[in-house]
């Protein structure tokens, strides 16, 4: 397998790097930006290429690493240029193959979605952390249980799924991932209102929000469940809703929090959450916050 990269971003640097420390041909880059692909080819130990043909013609499989908004853009530009035969490879987690590749099989190629479970943050370290990374899988069927075959021997989890249910997957990698960026930021407004830094606000969310995690993870997320709703402590609840001025965060709150009665109902099955349900309510909790 001879595989090269068209884009150089992080996404392109760290699955070039993996790829390499595990053994696997990864020939060169091209990038709209030379001096990217020039960094990537060097820190991959591959070559920089300035013409895409030369790079598609070297390539049995091409990983296009650039921007979702752009792979069909640059998928139309290179499927004039002899693909028949070859893998065409994209790592959108919301994309589907057929979506972005619709005319493949009149080329005579293949094409696959291939998705890390991993926030790629750094295109320089987080290559290392692909290793414990879960690799999910769509697209034509000629290859794709040699790709699950892949991933397995370097030592990734893998799974194939239906470009029918990539929406909820993507969703699902968005809420664990994204969504918690957004949460955290949210304690990190209100804890400077009680006069931390910001420097000191990570410093004090740091065991706090790791050891949930942490939980989470061991034992799952009804069984790590604390907290005023888990314990049906309303006062703090209303409390709380009283202290979150903004309107649009005051709804972040109580979506999250009604559904985290479902969690603890499961873990308390003889506990009862109405009047909680009922304070969470958008009509009654945004009358509390007025008063």
């Amino acid at each position: 397998m001879n595989i090269g990269f068209i884009g150089a971003g992080k996404v392109g640097f760290s699955l070039g790097k993996y790829f390499t420390a595990h053994g696997i041909n990864v020939i060169g880059y091209y990038s709209q930006k030379s001096e990217s692909a020039k960094d990537a080819a060097e820190f991959t130990g591959s070559e920089q290429y300035s013409n895409v043909s030369e790079l598609i013609k070297d390539s049995s499989v091409i990983f296009l690493t650039v921007p979702d908004s752009t792979i069909k853009q640059v998928y139309d530009t290179i499927k004039h240029m002899s693909i028949s035969g070859k893998q065409i490879c994209h790592c959108s987690g919301s994309m589907t193959a057929s979506e972005t590749f619709p005319d493949i099989s009149e080329y005579g190629a293949y094409g696959y979605s291939i998705h890390p479970l991993f926030p790629v943050s750094d295109k320089y370290s987080s290559y290392t952390g692909l290793n414990d990374a879960f690799f999910c899988i769509e697209g034509d069927i000629e290859y794709l249980n040699e790709w699950e075959s892949f991933f397995n021997k370097i030592g990734n989890r893998v799974r194939i799924i239906s470009s029918e249910t990539k929406r909820e997957y993507h969703a699902a990698c968005a809420v664990s991932s994204n969504l918690v960026c957004a949460l955290v930021y949210e304690s990190i407004s209100l804890l400077k209102k009680c006069g931390f830094t910001e420097e000191e606000t990570l410093i004090a969310l740091r065991p706090l929000v790791i050891q949930n995690i942490k939980n989470i993870f061991e034992v799952g997320p009804v069984a790590a469940l604390t907290g005023p709703v888990e314990r049906c402590d309303t006062s703090t609840v209303i409390k709380h809703l009283e202290c979150i001025n903004d309107k649009q965060d005051r709804k972040i709150y109580k979506s999250i929090s009604l559904k985290l009665i479902e969690l603890a109902q499961k873990k308390h099955p003889d506990t009862n959450y109405e009047y909680m349900k009922q304070i969470l309510s958008f009509d009654l909790a945004e009358d509390m916050a007025k008063k």
